[in-house]
């Protein structure tokens, strides 16, 4: 595959800021008091890190890492565990914080597995949604941003594990 490379700004640096803080307040309403986000790596990083700082009150934070894209520009559709969490779930009120979401299926697979951990409440904030992809229904509660079927990069997005950095998103191509 060629070298690809961001040609386009899909969404600003200020774009996003803003509607992570919105994110944030979206949060915090519908769990007033104790908030549990799970960040799934390494794609969420910064989009947790952006996200916390505008919660109030008590939040606490944990990771997982999967994986199902490997190298490439689409899902292989296996999804693996690679890392698992370091906290108990059990009568919290969970977030998981994930980057996009695409097909669907590492989503659906990481439900599945944090609401046999019985928490209180589980639901799911994304950066970006691109629901002409789904391969699979999944619940998502928060949503950043909408996007078409292009692959981007950018705030924690990677190709290639390239342009995580880019305090923006782009598209490649």
């Amino acid at each position: 595959m060629a070298d690809l490379r961001p040609n386009e700004i899909l969404l600003s640096a200020d774009q996003i800021q803003k509607r992570v803080a919105e994110l944030a307040g979206e949060l915090r309403r519908d769990s007033p008091d104790d908030l549990h986000l799970i960040a799934v790596l390494k794609g969420a990083f910064i989009f947790l890190s952006h996200l916390v700082r505008h919660v109030r009150g008590h939040v606490s934070l944990d990771f997982m890492a999967l994986s199902s894209y490997a190298k490439g520009t689409t899902s292989s559709g296996e999804v693996r565990l690679l890392k698992d969490l370091d906290y108990a779930l059990e009568g919290r009120d969970v977030v998981i914080v994930e980057d996009i979401v695409d097909t669907g299926l590492t989503l659906h697979y990481l439900q599945d597995i944090l609401r046999s951990r019985n928490p209180k409440t589980l639901r799911t904030a994304c950066l970006l949604s691109k629901p002409s992809r789904r391969k699979i229904d999944v619940k998502v509660e928060y949503i950043g941003f909408t996007i078409e079927d292009r692959f981007v990069v950018g705030y924690g997005l990677d190709y290639a594990e390239q342009y995580r950095n880019l305090p923006y998103i782009a598209v490649v191509g």
